[in-house]
C-alpha cells in the first residue's frame, strides 16, 4: 500500500525526507537510503504501510523489555526497510531490503489492532527492522490501538529527528533503543550513522514520558573498549537515566561480521561492572542465560525481586511497584 509520507518538503532537486538525520533528498522515480519512501511525482510516498513482512506474536521480554508489564505477550510486526547499515544486523534479509522485494502480509493499521486483540495481546511492538522507516503505518497502528487501550511498544536504532519523535512519543508507550557505542567514528564505520542523534532521542524519550530501556550489544574489536563503555555508563547516569534498565547483550558473528568472535563472557562482566559502578541501577546481560543476569535486582536491599528463565517469569515479588522484601520502589511500568 502506497501512501503519502509526513515530514518532508519539494526542493529543486527532489523531496527532502525529514524523518531522519539522513535527510535524504529523492530524485523523481528513486528512493531514499531506507528504501521505503519514494518520489513520485514530486510527492514523497511511503511504501511501507500495511504490509508488514514479519507478524509474531512474542513475549514482552523478548523486545528486550525486563521493566514493563512483565510476562505480556506482545504482537510484533516489522516492514522491509532500515535507515542504518549495520555489519553486523541480525535481520539483514529483510532490513536491508524494499518492502517490494519481501513477501508481505496485508494488514493495514484496524487489522493489525483486530489480530492483537484476536491473540489476546497486550501491546504491539513495532520491531525486528526499523519502525522510524515505517513511521506512518506505526504511527496510525498505534492511534487505533491507544483508542483501544493496547499498549505501543517502538524497538528502534533511534536514529530519527526530533520533530517526528515527538509526535510519535504521543502514543508510544514504551521503546527499547539501540545504543550501538559511544562512539561517533564507530556508528559511522560500524552502522552507517551518527551518535550524537541517538543520545537526543534517549533524551526526547525520557522527557515526553516513554518508559525506555536501552540495548548496547558488545561487539569485539568494536565496541568492547573499557574506555568507550565507561564513557557511555559515566553519560546515562549523568543525564538522569539510572534507573533506565540497561542491556548488555552478546554478539554472535552475523552478516558482514562472520569472521569476527563471540564475545568474551569477561567482557560482558566488565561492562556490566563498570555500569554498576557508574550508578546505573539495572543493569542486565542478555544473550547469555547460563549466567543468570537477567534477574531484577531490587538496589536498596539486593534480594531478586523478578527472577526470569530466557524469556518466561518464574517469580515476581513486586507488589504495587515496589520491592516486597524492603518497599523499595523499582522503575518500571507494572500495570
Amino acid at each position: 500500500m502506497k501512501k503519502e509520507a509526513l515530514f518532508y518538503e519539494k526542493t529543486l532537486k527532489g523531496v527532502k525526507c525529514h524523518i531522519c538525520p539522513r535527510e535524504c533528498i529523492i530524485p523523481e522515480g528513486k528512493a531514499g537510503f531506507c528504501k521505503s519512501r519514494v518520489n513520485h511525482k514530486g510527492i514523497l510516498y511511503t511504501i511501507a504501510y500495511g504490509n508488514p513482512c514479519v507478524v509474531n506474536v512474542d513475549p514482552v521480554e523478548k523486545k528486550p523489555l525486563l521493566h514493563f508489564l512483565p510476562g505480556s505477550k506482545s504482537l510484533s510486526i516489522a516492514t522491509a526497510g532500515c535507515n542504518l547499515s549495520c555489519l553486523n544486523c541480525q535481520n539483514a534479509t529483510i532490513s536491508q531490503k524494499s518492502p517490494t522485494e519481501t513477501e508481505n502480509f496485508d494488514l493495514p493499521p484496524e487489522k493489525v489492532v483486530s489480530l492483537c486483540r484476536q491473540e489476546k495481546c497486550v501491546s504491539i511492538a513495532y520491531t525486528y527492522t526499523e519502525p522510524i522507516t515505517y513511521y506512518e503505518y506505526t504511527y496510525d497502528t498505534s492511534v487505533i490501538a491507544h483508542q483501544q487501550g493496547i499498549r505501543n511498544i517502538m524497538v528502534s536504532a533511534g536514529y530519527i529527528n526530533p520533530e517526528p519523535l515527538r509526535k510519535l512519543c504521543k502514543v508510544i508507550d514504551a521503546a527499547n533503543i539501540d545504543l550501538k557505542s559511544f562512539s561517533n567514528d564507530i556508528y559511522n564505520k560500524l552502522n552507517g550513522g551518527k551518535l550524537q542523534p541517538v543520545l537526543n532521542t534517549l533524551k526526547t524519550l525520557k522527557d515526553e514520558g516513554v518508559w525506555l530501556e536501552i540495548t548496547n550489544l558488545i561487539i569485539p574489536s568494536w565496541n568492547n573498549d573499557t574506555y568507550i563503555i565507561k564513557r557511555m555508563c559515566h553519560w546515562l547516569a549523568e543525564n538522569g537515566f539510572e534507573d533506565t534498565p540497561l542491556h548488555l547483550s552478546r554478539f554472535f558473528p552475523m552478516y558482514k561480521l562472520m569472521l569476527s568472535q563471540v564475545t568474551p563472557i569477561h567482557d560482558l562482566k566488565n561492562a556490566w561492572n563498570i555500569a554498576i559502578q557508574s550508578g546505573l541501577k539495572y543493569v542486565f546481560i542478555g544473550n547469555v542465560p547460563e549466567l543468570n543476569m537477567e534477574n531484577t535486582i531490587c538496589p536498596k536491599c539486593h534480594k531478586e525481586v523478578i527472577k526470569r528463565l530466557e524469556y518466561r517469569i518464574l517469580e515476581n515479588h513486586i507488589k504495587n511497584g515496589k520491592c516486597e522484601f524492603c518497599g523499595e520502589k523499582i522503575a518500571g511500568i507494572w500495570k
